[in-house]
């Protein structure tokens, strides 16, 4: 085997990547071994004699398929947590989304006509003190509210 330690220092700094990750073309050994510049490198880089391997990654495969058990409540159990549930989900953060739902939900049935305007104020200053728990509590105090 013929010594081509110059040959690939020179290539990898050609294409800018390590020693390692150089690759020469077994049936070209020869003419590697001739070349002593940084253009005859080049040529036989155009040439394709010599080349750089690609970057070894890291495949996403597991993550993409951990993630999509975590999507359906998988792999979330208490070995896995850490932080209690306030950490993982501030009360401030549990408050936007709920109050955000109920928001919505006034908007639309004010916009269809379900309520008018007098009802809808009432229902939102109602819910901006925290007076109901879900949306389906707030549809089931507008439904009493309605039939009396």
């Amino acid at each position: 085997m013929t010594h081509l330690k110059g040959q690939k220092r020179l290539a990898a700094s050609i294409l800018k990547c390590g020693v390692n990750r150089i690759w020469i073309d077994d049936a070209q050994v020869s003419d590697v071994d001739k070349a002593i510049s940084r253009e005859e490198i080049r040529e036989l880089i155009g040439e394709g004699a010599i080349a750089a391997h690609q970057k070894k990654g890291v495949s996403r495969g597991r993550a993409r398929a951990r993630m999509a058990r975590r999507a359906y409540g998988h792999c979330k159990g208490p070995g896995r947590r850490k932080g209690s549930s306030g950490a993982r989900t501030p009360s401030k953060r549990r408050w936007i989304q709920k109050i955000r739902a109920q928001r919505k939900l006034l908007r639309e049935l004010r916009e269809s006509g379900e309520i008018d305007r007098t009802t809808y104020r009432i229902f939102y200053r109602k819910a901006a003190g925290g007076q109901f728990r879900t949306v389906a509590h707030l549809k089931a105090q507008i439904d009493i509210g309605r039939e009396k």
